[in-house]
């Protein structure tokens, strides 16, 4: 059974239209658990953090079994989860990267399978710091003509999660 945590924004919540489109795709899928995350009252970064990492432990899921995804902030926490601890898959959405208000700018993504997907037009996550994550680390990296809350690529993301959680529920082919 593979567990799909997803994580909010900032200035969003778990009914958020990602959010909830995400978790929808999650739900077709056989042996695949979506975990909707509400932080809505953890203002700060490091105790978002903190909080989702607490829930991982409590629920005892297997990291490699866990594909971490999010939008912004939520994709930030999930980069930072996944430098802390290797998990299966994590897909990151304009992931609040290059901030120097967050812990840690621009963490080490440690996932069997990555992919982001940006806007050129974001003007709350400038694209750059993103671009060069996914170049350092070589990750998958989809850039889209959109800004920051991604919603005119809605139907390109979902069609992207899909083969993403497909690709990560695979049995592990050598490479």
């Amino acid at each position: 059974m593979m567990t799909v945590y997803l994580s909010h924004g900032l200035e969003s919540g778990p009914g958020a239209l990602k959010t909830q489109a995400l978790k929808g795709v999650a739900e077709k899928l056989d042996d695949c658990e979506p975990v909707v995350m509400d932080y809505r009252d953890i203002a700060e970064p490091k105790l978002r953090l903190e909080h989702l990492l607490g829930v991982l432990a409590k629920r005892g899921d297997d990291p490699a079994q866990c594909v971490l995804a999010g939008s912004s902030l939520g994709g930030w926490l999930s980069a930072a989860v996944s430098a802390r601890q290797p998990v299966l898959g994590c897909f990151l959405l304009a992931p609040a990267l290059g901030l120097a208000d967050y812990p840690e700018t621009s963490p080490i993504i440690q996932a069997q399978h990555t992919h982001i997907i940006h806007g050129w037009r974001d003007d709350v996550v400038a694209p750059e710091p993103v671009i060069e994550r996914a170049r350092l680390q070589r990750l998958s990296l989809r850039m889209v003509d959109d800004d920051h809350r991604l919603h005119a690529s809605l139907e390109t993301i979902l069609w992207d999660f899909e083969r993403f959680l497909r690709q990560c529920s695979a049995p592990a082919q050598n490479h």
